[in-house]
């Protein structure tokens, strides 16, 4: 009986800090329930291509708790030889949004690719984030402010 109890706390310790590691996943990284991050998209068509295209589920890799969906099996091996090289700036909120101090969720097919890394952006009928980011003038205040309020946003 004893190590039974011994067990069960066990399992719901680590089920706590799997919890917690999760909660922190989503609050950093823009996903929903499904834990597919980019919405399917493939974060190295993005980085590598200067292309939004949908990954299929045939290629798909982990990363951290989270899915991520390639073209091919190619772009797959190469995420997994360094996947931090292909996450989007802000966890893959809009980017616009984070200058702004804000989290929103992004059109996938909204991006710009610069020095080595990829932002996205919301786009609705009110709001077209990335003209907005293009329309300014100061682009490292635009990132180093968007960076700043990156810090405190990615735990909220």
């Amino acid at each position: 009986m004893k190590n039974l109890k011994q067990h069960s706390l066990a399992v719901i310790i680590a089920l706590f800090f799997a919890t917690g590691i999760f909660a922190q996943n989503k609050k950093a990284n823009n996903i929903d329930d499904s834990k597919i991050g980019l919405q399917g998209y493939s974060p190295v068509s993005y980085l590598d291509l200067g292309l939004a295209q949908r990954g299929i589920k045939e290629y798909k890799s982990i990363h951290e708790g989270i899915a991520y969906y390639f073209t091919s099996k190619e772009q797959k091996k190469k995420f997994e030889k360094n996947p931090e090289k292909y996450m989007p700036a802000y966890g893959g909120y809009c980017a616009f949004g984070i200058y702004a101090g804000a989290k929103f969720r992004i059109d996938p097919n909204k991006f710009i690719v610069d020095n080595g890394t990829y932002y996205l952006f919301l786009n609705d009928v009110e709001v077209d984030a990335m003209q907005l980011w293009k329309a300014e003038k100061n682009k490292s205040k635009l990132v180093s402010t968007a960076n700043k309020n990156w810090s405190s946003l990615k735990t909220k």
